[in-house]
C-alpha cells in the first residue's frame, strides 16, 4: 500500500452533501463519507478493514498480557523457577507478535492518513479552481480566509487526527467489553460493612464511578480548549499569510521603504497568536494538572481496594494483580473522552476550516449552475464571432458598472477598450469566465485555437524560460524553431540561450521584457482571440505601436482587444469603445 498518490476527484463525489458543523461525528461523516465512496474506496475499505483487524490484534494482546501477568505473579508467589522460566517463554512470544502487529499497525495507519489526505487535498484543490473560484472567492463573505493554509494544513491536522482517534476509539471500546468480564470474573464478591449484603465484581462499578468522576470533571476543566484551539489555528493562519504576503510583495516594500508598517502589521497579528496560545496554555494548565493526579492515582487506587481481598486469602497475588491491571485498562477505555479532548479540540477546528471553505466553494459552484437568479452566462458559440448580448455588470456589493452593453466584432478585428478602469477591468473579467455579478450573454467564438488573455504582468511560473513561454501547455508540444521564433518577434532574443534556465523569472526580468515574453507566449500559442489588459504599458508610444503592427502582421486572423489608456493607438484598431458607468460609446476608426 504505497499508491499514496491522488486521482483527480469527481466533484459529483462530494456534492451531494450539505454541509452542516453541528457537530463533531457529523464533521467527520461529511468528510470521510465520500473518501469511502470515491472511485478508489476499494482500497480506501480494504485498508480500513485491515487497520481494524490489526487494532482487534493488539486488543487481544493486551488481554494476553493481562493473563500471563496473573500467570507470572502466581508462579512468582509459588517460588516456582520452572514456572518462570514457562512464562519467560511465552512473554518472548507475546513480545514478538506485539512488535509485528504495532509495526503492521503503523504502516497500515499512516497509509491511510495520506491516502485520505491526498484524495481530500485534490478534491478540495480541483473545486477551488474549478471555474474561476479561487478568484471569486475572495469576493465572498464568509469563514474561508487564507485557503491555502486550510488546503496545506488543516486538511493534513484533520486525516492524521481523524484516523488517530478512531483507532484509539474503537481499541477502547473493545476494551472496555472484554475488561469488563475480566475484572468481573476476577474481582470476587466485597461484603458491605455492617450489612449482610455481598457484592459480585465490585470492582466493575468502582471502575465506572471512577472513570465518570474523571471525565466529567475533566470535560469541565478542559471545555475551554476547544474554542481556545480553534483560536489558536485561524490566528497562526493569518499570521502565515501575512508573512507570505510580504515575501510575495517583497520588492515593491522594498521600493517603498514599507518594512517599519509590514514589521508593525506582523507584530500585531503575532501578538494576536500569543493571546491565543496564552488562552490554550490557561486551558492545558487545568486539564493537566487534573490528569496528572488521574493517572497518578489510577494504578493505586485498584491495589488498594482489592488488598482486603488478597489479604483474607480470597485471591492469589497475581489475580490481584490481574483485577488491578484490568481496572486500569477499563477506566482508561472508559476515559477515552477526557484523555483526547486536546486533539478532539485540534480535529474539530482543523475539520471545521476545512468545511468553511469546502461550503463557500459549493456555494460558489451552485450559483454558478442555478437556472435562476441573475448572473452573467459565458458559453461557447458555433459561429467565429464574439458576441456581447444585453451585458449588465454590478460589482460583488450589487453597485452597477455596466448596463445593456452588446458587442459583436468579426474574426480577425482589433478593438481598443478604454474608459473608466474600473469597468473595462470587469469587461476583462467576465470574458475571462471570472466575473458572474450581473446579468447577460457572452459568447465566446468556436473557431480553433482558443483564448489567451494578457494582463498588465504575466503570469510567469518559476521553472525553466521554455515552460514559461509554453505555459499552460508542456513544452515537448512545441519545436524549437517555433519557440526561438517567438523571442526573436517579441523583441526578446537575446534571452533565447537562456531557454532552459530555471529561475524566478518575474523577479529577474524587468517589466518590459516580461510583457515581451507574454506577447512571445502569444506567437507562441496562436490562440484565436487575444483579449490584452495594459499589457504593453511598459512601453513608450513607438514601443507600444511596434507591437501592435507586429501582432497584426505575425496573427492576422487573430481577434484582438485591447484595453490601454495611452493616446495615440486607434488607428492601429478597427474600433475604439469608449466604456463608463453610465453606457457604453462606439467610436469607429478606420484602418
Amino acid at each position: 500500500m504505497n499508491d499514496a498518490q491522488s486521482d483527480p476527484a469527481p466533484a459529483s463525489s462530494f456534492g451531494r452533501v450539505t454541509v452542516s458543523r453541528k457537530s463533531f461525528l457529523r464533521q467527520i461523516l461529511l468528510l470521510v463519507g465520500p473518501y469511502w465512496n470515491c472511485e478508489r474506496c476499494t482500497k480506501a475499505r480494504s485498508a480500513t478493514l485491515l487497520l481494524f483487524l490489526l487494532t482487534m490484534g493488539q486488543v487481544a494482546i493486551s488481554v494476553w498480557s493481562n493473563y500471563w501477568q496473573r500467570a507470572l505473579f502466581d508462579v512468582l508467589e509459588q517460588r516456582s523457577v520452572r514456572g518462570v522460566l514457562i512464562q519467560i517463554g511465552v512473554f518472548s512470544l507475546i513480545f514478538i507478535i506485539s512488535i509485528l502487529v504495532t509495526g503492521a499497525h503503523l504502516i497500515v495507519k499512516r497509509w491511510l492518513q495520506l491516502d485520505w489526505r491526498a484524495w481530500l487535498t485534490n478534491f478540495l484543490i480541483n473545486s477551488w479552481m474549478e471555474g474561476g473560484c479561487h478568484y471569486r472567492l475572495s469576493f465572498t463573505p464568509g469563514e474561508h480566509d487564507n485557503p491555502d493554509q486550510r488546503i496545506a494544513e488543516d486538511i493534513r491536522i484533520f486525516t492524521e487526527s481523524a484516523v488517530a482517534l478512531g483507532h484509539t476509539l474503537v481499541y477502547s471500546l473493545m476494551s472496555l467489553f472484554l475488561f469488563i468480564n475480566i475484572l468481573w470474573s476476577v474481582s470476587g464478591v466485597m461484603s458491605v460493612p455492617g450489612t449482610t449484603v455481598h457484592m459480585r465484581g465490585f470492582m466493575v462499578p468502582l471502575a465506572f464511578i471512577y472513570a465518570a468522576l474523571g471525565s466529567l470533571v475533566g470535560w469541565m476543566i478542559g471545555r475551554p480548549l476547544v474554542r481556545a484551539t480553534n483560536a489558536l489555528q485561524t490566528a497562526e493562519a493569518t499570521f502565515r499569510f501575512g508573512l507570505s504576503q510580504v515575501r510575495e510583495s517583497a520588492e515593491e516594500i522594498a521600493l517603498l521603504r514599507g518594512e517599519p508598517l509590514e514589521r508593525a502589521r506582523s507584530s500585531v497579528r503575532f501578538s494576536q497568536v500569543v493571546r491565543q496560545w496564552n488562552r490554550q496554555s490557561l486551558a492545558f494548565m487545568g486539564l493537566v494538572a487534573f490528569g496528572t493526579g488521574y493517572g497518578t492515582l489510577l494504578p493505586v487506587f485498584p491495589i488498594l481496594v482489592a488488598a482486603p481481598q488478597y489479604i483474607k486469602g480470597a485471591m492469589t497475588l497475581g489475580v490481584l494483580m490481574q483485577a488491578a491491571q484490568a481496572f486500569q485498562k477499563l477506566t482508561s477505555a472508559l476515559s477515552w473522552p477526557v484523555d483526547n479532548i486536546g486533539e478532539i479540540a485540534r480535529c474539530r477546528a482543523s475539520a471545521d476550516r476545512v468545511l468553511s471553505l469546502y461550503e463557500a466553494v459549493q456555494q460558489l459552484h451552485a450559483e454558478a449552475q442555478s437556472a435562476g437568479g441573475s448572473r452573467i452566462i459565458v458559453e461557447q458559440s458555433e459561429r467565429s464571432r464574439l458576441v456581447i448580448e444585453d451585458l449588465c455588470i454590478v460589482d460583488p456589493s450589487g453597485e452597477s458598472l455596466l448596463e445593456h452593453f452588446n458587442l459583436d466584432i468579426r474574426r480577425g478585428e482589433r478593438v481598443l477598450i478604454t474608459g473608466d478602469a474600473e469597468v473595462t477591468g470587469s469587461l476583462f473579467k467576465v470574458i475571462g469566465g471570472l466575473w458572474p455579478w450581473g446579468s447577460g450573454r457572452v459568447r465566446l467564438p468556436a473557431d480553433g485555437g482558443g483564448l489567451l488573455f494578457v494582463t498588465q504582468r504575466p503570469f510567469l511560473p518559476e521553472g525553466s524560460l521554455r515552460e514559461v513561454l509554453c505555459y499552460p501547455h508542456a513544452p515537448e508540444n512545441f519545436p524549437n524553431l517555433a519557440v526561438r521564433r517567438s523571442l526573436e518577434c517579441a523583441g526578446v532574443a537575446w534571452l533565447a540561450p537562456r531557454l532552459d534556465e530555471r529561475t524566478k523569472w518575474d523577479e529577474v526580468l524587468t517589466l518590459r521584457a516580461q510583457q515581451r515574453l507574454g506577447f512571445a507566449r502569444v506567437l507562441l500559442l496562436r490562440p484565436a482571440l487575444v483579449f490584452m489588459e495594459e499589457a504593453t504599458d511598459a512601453f513608450d508610444v513607438k514601443g507600444e505601436q511596434l507591437i501592435l503592427e507586429m501582432l497584426r502582421h505575425e496573427l492576422p486572423n487573430t481577434t484582438l482587444l485591447n484595453i490601454s489608456f495611452h493616446p495615440g493607438l486607434s488607428h492601429l484598431h478597427n474600433q475604439t469603445l469608449v466604456l463608463s458607468k453610465v453606457r457604453p460609446t462606439t467610436k469607429l476608426s478606420t484602418e
